[in-house]
């Protein structure tokens, strides 16, 4: 169910967005326990003069390889899940995609069961109707 947004620079090719797409998904089914196939993912390249990001705030040393992870899911996730998934997601960027720790910012977003619909103007995540 979560819906990811990962931002890199215009540079990273086709078959890189893939594997952080990959990487995504997989830290979310070993940290979340998502089900098999709940892969929603949009990697997106932005050009020169589109992210604008601070080098070295909260004394983090971001370089060219900068990439963002958004993820919006439903609330209920324990701070404790939610430190395995920065940990698992880092990792696998790292192993897979070769992009260092300090250029890795993800940002969960939390909302109800109510703000989904996965198609048929329907919310499937609420109790069905009568």
């Amino acid at each position: 169910m979560p819906l990811v947004r990962i931002s890199v620079h215009q540079h990273v090719d086709a078959a890189k967005r893939r594997i952080l797409a990959d990487a995504a998904y997989d830290a979310m089914r070993t940290a979340f326990g998502i089900p098999e196939g709940d892969r929603f993912i949009v990697v997106t390249a932005h050009g020169e003069g589109e992210l604008f990001i601070g080098p070295d705030f909260m004394g983090v040393n971001r370089t060219e390889g900068y990439t963002l992870v958004h993820v919006t899911l439903r609330r209920g996730r324990t701070p404790e899940l939610k430190q395995a998934f920065y940990a698992e997601l880092t990792k696998l960027f790292g192993e897979r995609a070769g992009i260092a720790p300090d250029d890795v910012m993800i940002v969960l977003s939390e909302n109800e069961s109510a703000d989904w619909s996965f198609g048929r103007g329907e919310a499937q995540f609420l109790a069905p109707k009568p």
